[in-house]
């Protein structure tokens, strides 16, 4: 059976069948059937995203009508409303806006009971009308926010949440919100309104840290992060030496831990400087407690990024021993199969970055010294560091990159494969910053030929090492190395070009050769056909490439084995067409002419 709405005068009818098809769909969305239920609210869903006022009022006005509706109907249609909405709103009239605001908070506050279904779905729906009524909202959250009462645990969430989805709507408020909340954290005795009480402090702090960040698209520009200093320092009291003292809760841990790592970014300095020795003394000493690290590392992330700034040093005192609780996480491997070991893995090398701002001298030596001395996972976890720097910490490593290089050269006599292959995967990093264009960079680019001309695995028994990385696979790797930093790193170009040439006669580079001419083929005939100044070789200044006849002689010997070398014919014949002027002018029209027809042969 339709039950009608009650009042005709807030549905928003089209005048067509339509009408009654979506009041039937609204009073039979939560069917018995899963299935049907499912198929129900996602017809409702595509009808209220082409007539968004009919469906959102009409459910509205069902709502408002039958206070007795079970619990579960309900949700489905808070849930399919807040759906709606996100996909209409900017189509919205506002009296229906503030119609669904004032239903959706009487759905989050009728039961003082915690009824998380129902209360996540109101909240849901008033979240999404604050990304664009976040005054209507906040009037009504702040109704039910006063003064010396413990609040609903749902209203604190969704103003934490406003502040996350509207951060320009809602930072005006929270001076007011934060005066009217600090008295309150004192009458929160229960764990779960501290969770709730930490988590939004936490995004009230986000949410300052972001808009202040982007002055220039907000509202007023004048807000600064020193408006809010003294409310921050105060609920900083609180949390810190008081609730994380006393709870047990690891959840509630996790939520204090973050908010704190927030809220450093918004004390006065001389408070956070003064504090930071206990903050990390306990920080830190959350890791022995928490079996999973991520929220721990993300904390302390927050915390240094607060810290580590225009070269500041205050965290010097403790720089040894954050790097005591980091370095051990970065030595052992994360699990792979683990989401939250990766992300954690991901969040560590983050801290490493932040702490390089301020300190990447003397973390570029630990970094070297402990990859001198290390042991395997030791070396794996210092190249992995390294990789890292090089490629997030640009700014803060510019001025170490000559140290980089010259220490990094003892990675070039090392025999173990596993490690050989991180540190190709460093040589990549450093060639995209530059490195690679310092004196030792061109060592570094015989590094990776040298693996190119690799031998196969001598036959016989496998390695028992699931990590295990042979020859065949360092050498494709290699390969492919090479070949990424000739075509795709512009800057690159003047470091190989001439200097692959140096690597074309030597007998041990002769398996690497198919690579080798592929990229020099590749810079060779650009460089010919744009006619770039640096195409002529001066061979009597640069005494280090062989001799044209050298050149010749080796090139013909390559040509004469084509399919050798991962088949190299057709790069040597490429690069002789693409190099022909440099060798010898007689030789260019009768290359020119034979050369593509012996690699159409080829080919």
């Amino acid at each position: 059976m339709i039950m009608p709405g009650v009042d005709d005068d807030a549905i928003r009818n089209t005048g067509g069948q339509v009408d009654d098809l979506a009041m039937a769909m609204i009073d039979a969305a939560y069917d018995r059937e899963a299935d049907c239920r499912d198929q129900i609210c996602d017809a409702l869903f595509d009808l209220g995203k082409k007539r968004p006022a009919l469906v959102l009022s009409s459910a509205y006005s069902y709502l408002k009508k039958h206070n007795k509706l079970q619990t579960g109907h309900r949700v489905v249609l808070l849930q399919c409303m807040e759906r709606i909405i996100k996909e209409t709103l900017s189509e919205l009239e506002p009296p229906l806006a503030v119609d669904v605001i004032k239903q959706a908070a009487m759905e989050l506050t009728v039961s003082k009971e915690v009824m998380p279904e129902w209360q996540t779905a109101a909240s849901g729906v008033l979240v999404s009308l604050g990304a664009r009524f976040c005054d209507e909202v906040m009037d009504e959250m702040l109704q039910r926010f006063q003064p010396g009462i413990l609040p609903h645990f749902f209203v604190i969430q969704t103003i934490g949440n406003l502040a996350t989805s509207n951060v320009y709507g809602m930072v005006p408020h929270l001076t007011a919100v934060l005066g009217t909340m600090l008295p309150m954290l004192g009458m929160a005795k229960h764990e779960n309104m501290r969770w709730v009480f930490s988590s939004a402090i936490s995004k009230f702090s986000e949410a300052i840290i972001d808009y202040c960040a982007n002055t220039d698209k907000a509202p007023d520009p004048s807000v600064s992060k020193e408006r809010f200093e003294q409310e921050i320092g105060s609920a900083f009291d609180v949390l810190f030496n008081s609730w994380l003292h006393i709870t047990k809760e690891m959840k509630l841990r996790v939520a204090i831990v973050e908010a704190i790592g927030n809220m450093c970014h918004l004390m006065a300095r001389d408070k956070l400087e003064e504090q930071l020795p206990k903050i990390l003394q306990v920080i830190l000493g959350l890791y022995k407690k928490h079996p999973e690290p991520i929220h721990v590392t993300q904390g302390l992330c927050s915390v240094l990024d607060a810290v580590c700034i225009e070269g500041n040093t205050v965290l010097e005192p403790n720089l040894d021993t954050v790097l005591g609780f980091l370095f051990p996480q970065i030595i052992n491997p994360p699990d792979y199969k683990n989401p939250q070991s990766i992300k954690n893995h991901n969040e560590v090398l983050r801290c490493l970055a932040i702490i390089a701002r301020s300190f990447s001298g003397k973390l570029t030596g630990i970094l070297l010294s402990k990859l001198e001395s290390g042991n395997e996972k030791m070396k794996i976890g210092m190249l992995t560091v390294f990789k890292h720097l090089i490629n997030a910490a640009t700014e803060s490593m510019q001025d170490k990159q000559e140290v980089v290089v010259s220490g990094l050269k003892m990675m070039l006599s090392e025999q173990n494969n596993k490690l050989k292959k991180v540190f190709a995967q460093v040589v990549i990093a450093m060639a995209h910053h530059g490195y690679l264009e310092l004196e030792g960079g061109q060592q570094m680019i015989e590094f990776i030929i040298k693996q190119s001309a690799l031998k196969n695995d001598p036959p016989g028994k496998k390695s028992p090492d699931p990590e295990y990385v042979s020859n065949q696979a360092l050498r494709t790797m290699c390969d492919h190395v090479l070949q990424l930093l000739t075509t795709t790193v512009e800057d690159m170009e003047h470091v190989l070009w001439p200097y692959l040439l140096e690597l074309i006669v030597p007998e041990q580079y002769t398996e690497a050769q198919g690579v080798v001419c592929k990229c020099l083929s590749h810079l060779a005939t650009k460089k010919r056909k744009e006619q770039t100044e640096d195409y002529e070789i001066d061979f009597e200044t640069q005494a280090n490439i062989p001799k044209p006849e050298a050149l010749i002689a080796r090139l013909m010997v390559l040509a004469g084995r084509p399919q050798n070398g991962r088949n190299r014919g057709i790069h040597v014949l490429t690069l002789m067409q693409g190099l022909v002027p440099n060798l010898n002018e007689n030789l260019v029209e009768l290359w020119d002419t034979v050369i593509p027809k012996l690699i159409q042969y080829l080919e």
